[in-house]
């Protein structure tokens, strides 16, 4: 097991206001660079990922390093990989921090964005990570409850942290009882090496999400799934 917790967090001022529509001088503007201000050095993004190898493979299930896993489209992916990686990367539970006695929404959701940036600082820096140590330049990632409800069950969430530990303990990402992740920005999934572009998104019906990173495709869906796609 892999623990990255020395992440440098510099969140850019100028992004988080052009993801905000708001300019510098004004009274949002100003709120919103003080918060940034307090928040930039209380962010310590994490992750914690380990190198697995695959056991057995089913027609809708796959199981790694003892740990049985049952999603069609994730055995597909994995149907030609003998190592993956399990991961969780998280903004980090510091930020949180901020939120006592914040009643005003609008901070509170420049907030929210704030914690995004220090889980995008977390996803690149285990990126670079797998691709220094392990060879991993060409990768893609599938994540439990990302994308159509079908794909992979955010059930799964279970497993995929009972296969990487205490998870709470390492990282401070725990799971609710109906299996979302606290700290909120927080990711958790399987790399794994490809040549081929893939995204979960590609699969996904859900229209008009902020986090979306590619335009659904209908002939994957046929491909992954052997019929046309619902309407």
């Amino acid at each position: 097991m892999t623990i990255l917790d020395k992440i440098a967090f510099s969140p850019d001022p100028k992004a988080l206001l052009e993801q905000l529509h708001v300019g510098p001088e004004s009274g949002l503007g100003i709120e919103i660079l003080a918060l940034l201000e307090r928040a930039a050095p209380l962010g310590r993004p994490k992750a914690v990922f380990d190198e697995a190898f695959i056991d057995a493979r089913g027609e809708d299930t796959v199981t790694i390093a003892g740990v049985t896993f049952t999603s069609r489209v994730l055995c597909e992916n994995l149907a030609d990989m003998e190592r993956v990686f399990p991961y969780v990367a998280t903004c980090g539970v510091e930020l949180d921090a901020l939120l006592e006695g914040m009643d005003d929404d609008f901070l509170r959701f420049g907030l929210d964005c704030i914690k995004q940036m220090a889980l995008s600082a977390a996803g690149a820096a285990l990126g670079c990570h797998l691709a220094d140590n392990y060879g991993l330049t060409k990768s893609a990632s599938m994540n439990p409850g990302a994308g159509d409800a079908d794909l992979w069950r955010i059930e799964e969430q279970r497993p995929l942290f009972d296969l990487l530990g205490d998870v709470e303990g390492m990282i401070g990402v725990r799971l609710t009882d109906s299996f979302l992740m606290c700290p909120n920005k927080s990711v958790s999934g399987i790399f794994f090496p490809t040549e081929v572009d893939f995204v979960t998104c590609q699969l996904c019906h859900r229209e008009g999400c902020p986090n979306r990173r590619a335009p659904f495709d209908e002939h994957l869906w046929i491909a992954k799934h052997g019929t046309a796609a619902p309407r």
